[in-house]
């Protein structure tokens, strides 16, 4: 099925999706869980995804299968350096089959939609695992660190942690 954009009727899937690939035990079972770097069972609130909805200038990508199921999404903010990435889900079991990058080629097709050329991420320093799937995408590190939030609404980090900044000129 075709990727589409989220609507308020997507909401409470986005989030249970979201929650579900990055917080808690359940998301043990996928490459992408962060259960051993931050404490808690939430990514991403309701109030979070309507907030994004409600933005001009962002937008989350949904992706189905031919039945209509929620396969996976992904964040997209248009800024002034270019196209930023983020909150890429897929549920834990059906990862590692082909979901995430048929949704980065959607975010780096939809970022050339809006004359954007520069796509942008930020990406946990210890999850080397993830930050080498986006270094074979062509995603490459600018340098820049980021420290992590301290909100507690989304998780308590179990060590210190930080972000890396990665980009790709996308053409």
């Amino acid at each position: 099925m075709p990727v589409t954009c989220m609507t308020a009727a997507d909401i409470a899937e986005v989030q249970a999706l979201v929650n579900a690939a990055y917080r808690g035990d359940a998301s043990r079972a996928g490459w992408t869980t962060e259960a051993n770097l931050i404490a808690g069972t939430q990514r991403i609130d309701v109030a979070s995804l309507q907030a994004m909805l409600e933005s001009d200038n962002e937008t989350v990508l949904l992706l189905r299968n031919t039945d209509a199921v929620l396969e996976g999404c992904v964040y997209l903010q248009q800024q002034p350096q270019g196209m930023y990435l983020g909150m890429l889900s897929v549920w834990p079991l059906q990862q590692a089959q082909g979901t995430g990058k048929r949704l980065m080629q959607a975010a780096e097709d939809f970022a050339r939609s809006q004359q954007v050329h520069r796509m942008f991420m930020s990406v946990i320093t210890a999850r080397t695992e993830l930050i080498a799937w986006y270094n074979r995408r062509g995603y490459t590190d600018t340098g820049e660190r980021k420290p992590f939030p301290n909100n507690p609404l989304f998780g308590t980090p179990l060590q210190p942690l930080e972000f890396m900044i990665l980009e790709k000129e996308i053409g």
